[in-house]
């Protein structure tokens, strides 16, 4: 009988064990990177740096690499234009690190920072896309602790894939987006609108053609303007 009894409370345990355990693991996947078949970083400074201009931070995604050289176009003799872009999603643990790694390598004080994400990363719910914006805040803030801020939305795409983009999801997620921004007062660069009026400007699905990246740009580089006057 006390055999029975000693395997009946190594089995409690053991069965104790699993239930904490796995929620534990399930907890731990949930944070976990989810890439996608390609990863990439992109990241630019300019040139020769003007020390008498103030510096600028692009921050997003492929798309905001196609806006970038009309951005530096536009804001020539106005600021030092930096970008940072990749295809790591807010939910992914490894964005706030990548953003400070890069902080760290360039060294210098921010004044603007115009930011986007949302067009990778389609394993991620819009959940957990919502629930991973105040660490991405937070981030961009330590970053640019002295920095004005300007959200850009997601801009819609030509072509729907599954899983992958498609513009109810995008929608979803410039909502939220858009409902934090209102929150933090930080103002709306809405692409999402502008690019609705520029349907014949896609050069793939989701990309724009040169025309279409520089119709961007220009509206980017306005919204810069305007907060480097503050």
């Amino acid at each position: 009988m006390r055999l029975n009894l000693y395997k009946l409370s190594i089995v409690a345990l053991f069965v104790c064990g699993v239930a904490m355990i796995g929620p534990a693991r399930a907890h731990a996947q949930d944070h976990a990177s989810r890439p996608e078949e390609t990863e990439w970083t992109w990241e630019v400074r300019p040139v020769h740096v003007d020390p008498k201009l103030p510096n600028v931070l692009l921050v997003g995604d492929s798309i905001t690499r196609n806006y970038y050289p009309e951005v530096k176009k536009q804001l020539a003799d106005v600021a030092n234009v930096y970008l940072f872009a990749a295809s790591t999603s807010l939910g992914d643990p490894r964005l706030p690190r990548e953003l400070v790694e890069f902080s760290i390598m360039e060294g210098v004080s921010f004044k603007v920072v115009h930011f986007n994400n949302g067009m990778h990363g389609w394993t991620y719910s819009e959940e957990e896309f919502k629930a991973a914006f105040p660490s991405y805040l937070r981030t961009l803030h330590k970053i640019a602790p002295k920095a004005s801020f300007i959200w850009a939305n997601i801009t819609p795409v030509k072509a729907e894939d599954t899983p992958g983009p498609t513009n109810a999801r995008i929608e979803a997620r410039n909502d939220i987006a858009q409902a934090i921004m209102a929150k933090a007062d930080i103002p709306v660069d809405d692409q999402h609108e502008l690019m609705t009026h520029h349907t014949d400007q896609y050069e793939d699905h989701v990309h724009f053609n040169p025309t279409g990246a520089a119709i961007q740009g220009q509206q980017v580089a306005q919204f810069i303007r305007s907060a480097l006057k503050k």
